[in-house]
Parts: C-alpha cells; structure tokens; sequence
C-alpha cells in the first residue's frame, strides 16, 4: 500500500514538472511575440538576456559613470575639511585670532566655537572671489554638462593653485617654496614657469609661509599686552603686594583697552588686509 502511494506520489510529480514545462515553452514565445518586431534581432530562441541587453543599451554605461562620479564626489567631501584648513586663508586667520585670546589671558574667552565660527565666515570673506572663481569655471560648467568632471577638477586645483602662489608672494616667503622644491628634487630646468610648479610643492609651501605669517602677526599683538601686564607688575611690586597675581589685576585693563580701542575691528582688518597687501 505505501509502495503505491507512493509510486503515485512520484507520477504525479513527474505530471506536475511536464505541465510547468509546457507552459514554459508556451509563455517564452508569447512574451517574444509581444515585444515587436526586431526586439530580438530575429533569434527565434531569445532569453532575458538579449532584451536585457537591447533595452539596457547606453543606459548601463551611464549608470556606471554616474556611479564613479558619485564616489569621486564623497572622495572629495571627505577631504574638505583639510583643503578648508590648508588651502584657503583659515589657517591664517585662527591662528591670529587664538593669539588674540591668549595675549588677552582670558583662557577660553571667546570660546573655540565663536573663534572657529569667525574664522570660517572671514575665510568665505577673504576667498570670495577664488570661491566666485571656481563657480563660474568649474561648477557651472560640470553642473550644465559642459565640462568632464577631470576638466572641472582642473580649473578648481588652478584657481586655488594662483591664490596660494599669489599669498606666498605678497608675504615674501619665496624661501619656503624654493625649500620645497629642493625637497622635491626639482631643478631649475625643471621649473621654466609658474605653472610648472608642481602642486604637491605649492601646498607645504604654502601652509608653512601661513604659519610662519600667523605667528609673525601674533608677535605683534602680544607686545602691547605684555607691556600692560609689566606695568602692572610693576606697580603691585612698588606698593609691596608680591603675593597677589599679576594676571589677575591686569586682565581686566588689557579688556578694557582692548574693547576702548576696537580691537576685534583692528584684528579683523588686519586679517583681511594682509591678504590684499
């Protein structure tokens, strides 16, 4: 008895593969016939694969562009925050202002998030037109698709390749520069032009004159603070008070010289002006 049932078991699934076979074999001419004309370039025994293929066409080529800019453009929002940091004025710019705070000797007064907050919005300032630049030659022109990204590229690195070679000019530090090149076993035959000038050198060099400025600038604003602070020791010494700090009594006269003299409007113009020249 259970030889029979399941001798049954066995034909009818033999049944049931023939009968989906045969609707196979029905429904793949149907869909084919349903296609139009020329859809299979005449093969009588197409597969998904040729549709796939005629339907697709270009489009998968576009896709996989699309998909290499896409990872070409995370690669470069990944790197933002440093070209922000190194390639632009914000170096400069934080650097003087946290000199600022520290000649004052108000310690976290303003705090990292204002001095940032400022530096970045003087930075937008100070690289408008590298900024306008870039838009105008670069991303409009890859935004309407005038241009391949590499071309865009291009123009971007140039126009911030001319602001970093111009601010290295206007501050004198041609040293740091020829310091790099030498670095980079450049010679003199190598380098003709500007443009020669290979990148990878024009970005140390760069970030070394800005500190080198910065600290130069910092120098200049802690003198009158150091002056304030040894007047004031000074006198606590003459009147016998060596115990008290003098930290402490002379912060708030260097605040309110600071603030009577518009300081922070001294130190932003200075900031800006030393990008101008």
């Amino acid at each position: 008895m259970s030889m029979k049932r399941g001798t049954r078991v066995k034909y009818a699934a033999a049944l049931l593969a023939v009968l989906l076979a045969g609707l196979f074999l029905l429904a793949v001419p149907a869909a084919a016939a349903n296609q139009g004309p020329d859809i299979t370039g005449g093969d009588d025994s197409i597969f998904p694969f040729t549709l796939i293929t005629e339907l697709l066409g270009d489009r998968t080529v576009d896709t996989a562009g699309n998909t290499i800019e896409l990872i070409l453009l995370l690669t470069v929002l990944s790197l933002v925050p440093s070209i922000l940091v190194m390639m632009t004025s914000f170096t400069r710019i934080v650097i003087v202002l946290s000199f600022t705070r520290n000649a004052m000797g108000t310690q976290s007064m303003p705090p990292n998030q204002v001095l940032i907050g400022l530096a970045l919005f003087l930075t937008y300032f100070t690289m408008y037109g590298p900024i306008q630049d870039i838009n105008n030659n670069a991303w409009k022109p890859f935004n309407n698709g005038d241009i391949p990204i590499a071309e865009a590229g291009e123009a971007a690195v140039g126009t911030l390749r001319n602001f970093m070679l111009d601010q290295i000019t206007l501050q004198g530090n041609h040293a740091d520069l020829a310091q790099f090149e030498t670095l980079a076993n450049l010679s003199a035959e190598d380098i003709e032009t500007v443009d020669q000038i290979p990148t990878h050198v024009i970005i140390p060099a760069f970030i070394t004159s800005e500190i080198k400025t910065a600290f130069r600038m910092g120098f200049y604003i802690f003198l009158p603070f150091i002056a304030i602070d040894m007047v004031v020791a000074s006198a606590l010494m003459s009147m016998g008070m060596m115990m008290l700090p003098p930290a402490m009594i002379s912060l708030p006269f260097k605040i309110m010289i600071f603030v009577l003299a518009d300081g922070w409007q001294f130190i932003v113009t200075l900031l800006i002006r030393s990008f101008t020249g």
